[in-house]
């Protein structure tokens, strides 16, 4: 696989800071790339998943007669005829997993959630293995259920077991005794309903049964090697003979972090069958699996008369399943943000019966935050103030919650460049002030907050004869640019030409890198391959300056620079050896480096006396049809500040993806549950809303120049999921302005309004 095909329009710098196009755009523009579903090979089989009817209970009988003899049917697997397989838990984690007992697919007769796949029909063709689906008679035993959260909400507990990566809210002063005594009150519930993953490619596995024990996994995943190990603990397999390739990923935030249950069958049916085997997810049972969880919130805010905060109270329950305990990040955001002396949080989970819940762009953060800066803008109006004065008035130097700097904090320039951007000083404060024609207008603004953070990944360049760079590591790019990051910062440290790079990705034999997620990719990949590229700078300086009569003898590292294919001295470019010339100077016909970065003592010790976020500025205005309830979003302001920017053009890209994914929440997605059944009842794109184009007007993406090396060596801090935190808030609390209704449960829909 290669991704140096450029554009026409292309430069071939692709230095970091300029706006390159994504090296992996042509052959996926081409159709060209290849996706999970897509890779082929003689005798392939076809999978069919058979989905559970009812939400709890148990098999009591299987009847395949009728699907066995349809033409090309080859197996009806269920848990009566499966293979063995492992049996303890921790045979089935994963780098992602959470505390509980993960779910096993046609591990026994138990049915713990509506969808739940109960049979897998393998044909030789995909018609066959769907027509014989049909017909596969199961008999069930239903159990009472309850997928209510408000129902579960009177178990509502904190689990003793968290997750490692969960840090619990912690309180500060007095919260109860300050709002009680506070001259100004505010108190209200918020609600978010449940959202399901959507992408472009649907959940899908091909494995190649090679014969000899060994396979190949085409899977759409965030981690090669996080479902190699899966499928190694959970299979038996020795982990070199299964790998793992997801060289392109048609959409993912989240839905791909953990192995799903497509990989696992179709691994199974394989291993069973001795063929290859392609399980391919429908639609519809894309809603069995991962979904961001529903939440209730309930925030208290006390100021004093002049509007400064006295008290923050943020509780919170969100669902999890009965086998496993899902938490999320809701409360602290609003403990964090502002300065506040007396502050608390409470963060409960309620078990439901549901597939567990899992993690989906902006976790915890797309939620908490949204909902807490919907109550800040009550808050504001509560107090007199404009709602962007009040949050510039409580203005936190410092992480609030833990009493830490930050690394760096640009927001107040991302406050000021937003609001200038939006036209915010001629925002008049009453609700329902201004109308044009037939509808209200208004303005709203939210404040975005997200982590920076930096994971241990691993990086291998290659240099060739040809002088051809080849980079790699086994991350993924799940349309976040992951390719492009790679390249760029590999000409910027090496002076490799981009015509000459080749990044790859996607494949478990590569160099060890954490799964695709929480918005490390572009810090971490970015670091390991600066760091294995400034040691083969110093390894070819080193052979350039043996070469006989070379103009670089005696010339230290210091006194150089890898520019557009040679080494060169500062003090006179003139005097240059060509990276090719320094290679043949080794001896060899290709040199490979791999270096591993990584976070180091002090590094670790400054993250728990600093704290390391992104932030953003969030501004929104809307029209309101006064009859009709119709709301259009006219324009999205958000000013970013999030550390250096490798590229602007993809950079901005990522923002604008996730204002489009806050607008979604603000006003089209939500997962509905007929509770009767338990069961998800608009499980398609007929009746899941999500934004189209029509709904998308103007989106403006400033970014705050914020210079910060502390947070990892390039100074990038991660732009894949700041861009959704806020922007809901931002467009409801516009909704308010304009109408004067303020609605506390998202979506906004017309409903609600009229």
């Amino acid at each position: 696989m290669t991704t140096d095909s450029l554009l026409p329009n292309q430069t071939n710098k692709g230095h970091i800071g300029d706006p390159l196009s994504r090296v992996d755009g042509h052959v996926k523009v081409t159709g060209a790339a290849r996706y999970a579903a897509e890779y082929t090979t003689p005798d392939l089989l076809y999978g069919w998943v058979v989905s559970s009817p009812i939400a709890k209970g148990r098999v009591t009988a299987i009847d395949d007669a009728a699907a066995r003899a349809i033409p090309g049917v080859v197996d009806v697997i269920t848990h009566e005829n499966r293979p063995h397989l492992a049996w303890l838990d921790h045979s089935y984690a994963d780098m992602v997993s959470v505390p509980g007992s993960p779910f096993r697919a046609l591990y026994d007769d138990k049915i713990m959630f509506s969808a739940q796949p109960l049979a897998l029909v393998v044909a030789e063709s995909l018609e066959a293995a769907r027509d014989a689906a049909a017909l596969v008679r199961v008999d069930c035993e239903a159990e009472p259920h309850n997928t209510d959260l408000r129902v579960a909400m009177k178990d509502k507990f904190e689990p003793k077991k968290k997750r490692s990566t969960f840090e619990a809210p912690k309180s500060r002063g007095d919260a109860l005794v300050a709002y009680e005594q506070a001259a100004l009150k505010h108190r209200a519930e918020y609600h978010l309903g449940t959202h399901h993953h959507n992408p472009m490619e649907m959940h899908a596995t091909t494995v190649f049964w090679h014969g000899d024990g060994k396979i190949t996994v085409h899977d759409k995943t965030q981690g090669a090697q996080n479902v190699q190990g899966y499928l190694a603990s959970v299979f038996g397999f020795s982990k070199k003979d299964v790998r793992v390739l997801n060289r392109y990923v048609g959409g993912a935030f989240g839905s791909g972090l953990r192995p799903q249950y497509q990989v696992f069958l179709a691994t199974l049916a394989a291993k069973k069958l001795e063929r290859s085997v392609r399980v391919v997810l429908t639609r519809q049972q894309m809603f069995s699996h991962v979904h961001r969880p529903e939440a209730v919130q309930t925030v208290a805010l006390a100021t004093d008369h002049d509007g400064r905060l006295q008290a923050i109270i943020n509780d919170a329950t969100t669902p999890t399943s009965r086998f496993e305990h899902y938490m999320e990040v809701v409360c602290n955001w609003g403990l964090m943000a502002y300065a506040c002396d007396n502050a608390s949080g409470e963060y409960t989970l309620a078990e439901v019966d549901t597939y567990t819940p899992g993690d989906m762009r902006a976790p915890g953060a797309a939620t908490g935050m949204t909902l807490f800066e919907i109550a800040m803008d009550e808050m504001a109006f509560e107090a007199g103030l404009d709602p962007l004065e009040f949050r510039r008035l409580n203005y936190a130097e410092k992480n609030a919650m833990n009493d830490t700097p930050y690394t760096s904090k640009a927001l107040r320039e991302a406050y000021n460049r937003g609001s200038e951007a939006i036209g915010w000083k001629d925002r008049p404060l009453a609700p329902r002030a201004t109308k044009e024609g037939h509808e209200l207008v208004g303005w709203g603004m939210a404040t975005g907050m997200w982590d920076a953070l930096f994971m241990k990944t691993a990086a291998t360049v290659t240099l060739l004869a040809d002088g051809t760079l080849l980079v790699a590591n086994a991350g993924a790019d799940i349309g976040t640019g992951t390719y492009t990051v790679m390249t760029q910062v590999a000409a910027e440290t090496l002076g490799v030409p981009v015509s000459k790079i080749q990044a790859r990705l996607g494949d478990s034999e590569l160099s060890a890198a954490p799964v695709e997620g929480g918005s490390w990719g572009a810090a971490s990949t970015g670091a390991a391959v600066q760091l294995a590229c400034e040691s083969m700078a110093k390894q070819l300086l080193k052979a350039a300056a043996k070469i006989d009569g070379s103009v670089l003898h005696g010339a230290g590292f210091d006194d150089v620079e890898f520019r557009d294919g040679v080494i060169r001295l500062k003090a006179d470019p003139s005097k240059q050896v060509s990276l090719t010339d320094a290679l043949a100077a080794t001896g060899k016909d290709r040199l490979e480096v791999e270096e591993t970065a990584k976070p180091g003592p002090m590094d670790l010790i400054s993250t728990m006396r600093k704290s390391r976020n992104t932030h953003s500025a969030v501004f929104a205005e809307v029209k309101v049809d006064e009859e009709l309830g119709v709301v259009r979003i006219t324009r999205v302001v958000c000013a970013v500040a999030a550390g250096r920017i490798i590229n602007p053009k993809t950079a901005r890209s990522q923002i604008l993806g996730g204002v489009v994914m806050g607008i979604g929440m603000a006003l089209h997605e939500e997962t509905l549950t007929d509770h009767r059944f338990g069961r998800f009842m608009n499980h398609s794109f007929a009746e899941y809303h999500v934004p189209v184009n029509a709904d998308i007007d103007s989106i403006e993406v400033i970014f705050v120049d914020e210079p910060d090396p502390e947070v990892t060596p390039l100074g990038v801090k991660g732009l894949g999921e700041i861009g959704i935190v806020g922007t809901a808030a931002a467009v409801a609390n516009a909704i308010f302005h304009a109408t004067g209704k303020r609605v506390r449960s998202l979506p906004v829909t017309i409903d609600k309004l009229l």
